[in-house]
C-alpha cells in the first residue's frame, strides 16, 4: 500500500515533480478528453536520472510481497516508467522483466501488440502490473489490461504514479482490478 513507501523517497518525487512535471494556471486537455487546470506531463520526471531512479525504488516498494511476474503498460507512457522499474527491481535483488503494449500493432516486423519480450516468452499465466505515468478515468490503462488478458496474462495490479482522483478508482472496481498510486492529485496543492 502507498502508505508504506518510504516518505522521504516519496516527498522528493514529489519535489521533483512539482519542479519538472506539474502545471497549475491554464486550462489543458487531457488523453480522457476532458480539461483541468492541473496538468501533469511525467515525462521530464520519468527521463530525470533522480526521478527515474525514485520512481523504480517506490515502485519497488509497493510492489514488495506481491506475486509479479511481469510490469508493463501502454505506450508512450509506460515505457520509461516500466524500464525505470525493472531496471531498478535488477539492483534490489528482485529481477522484474518489463514490457509495453502498442496501441496499435505495427504493420511490418512482427507485428506485435505487446513488445519486450524476447521470442519465445509470453505473459500467459504470468501475474502482471500494469503501470501509468498518470490516471484520470482509467481508459488508457485499460486498453493495456485488455492486450495483456488476450495474451494470457492475469492483472492483479493497476499501479500509477499520479491518480488525478477523477474517477479511477470506480473504472477499476468495475473491472474487478485492484488499483493504487504512489502520488494523488491531493498531494500537489
Amino acid at each position: 500500500m502507498t502508505q508504506d513507501l518510504d516518505p522521504t523517497r516519496r516527498q522528493r518525487l514529489i519535489d521533483i515533480v512539482k519542479a519538472r512535471s506539474f502545471q497549475q494556471g491554464a486550462e489543458m486537455k487531457l488523453a480522457s478528453g476532458r480539461t483541468s487546470t492541473f496538468y501533469f506531463n511525467m515525462k521530464p520526471t520519468m527521463m530525470h536520472p533522480e526521478g527515474a531512479y525514485l520512481i523504480g525504488r517506490l515502485v519497488g516498494e509497493r510492489l514488495a510481497g506481491e506475486a509479479v511476474d511481469y510490469v508493463g503498460g501502454l505506450e508512450m507512457g509506460a515505457v520509461p516508467l516500466a524500464a525505470a522499474v525493472s531496471a531498478v527491481s535488477a539492483g534490489e535483488g528482485r529481477a522484474l522483466p518489463a514490457f509495453f503494449v502498442r496501441k496499435q500493432a505495427k504493420d511490418h516486423g512482427t507485428g506485435a501488440l505487446i513488445e519486450g519480450l524476447a521470442p519465445g516468452e509470453t505473459l500467459a499465466g504470468r501475474k502482471v502490473v500494469i503501470l501509468e505515468d498518470v490516471t484520470t478515468t482509467g481508459g488508457s490503462a485499460l486498453k493495456a489490461v485488455e492486450a495483456v488478458r488476450a495474451s494470457g496474462g492475469e492483472v492483479v495490479l493497476v499501479l500509477t504514479l499520479i491518480d488525478r482522483q477523477e474517477g479511477a478508482d470506480e473504472t477499476f472496481a468495475a473491472a474487478g482490478l485492484a488499483f493504487d498510486a504512489i502520488m494523488r492529485k491531493s498531494d500537489f496543492g
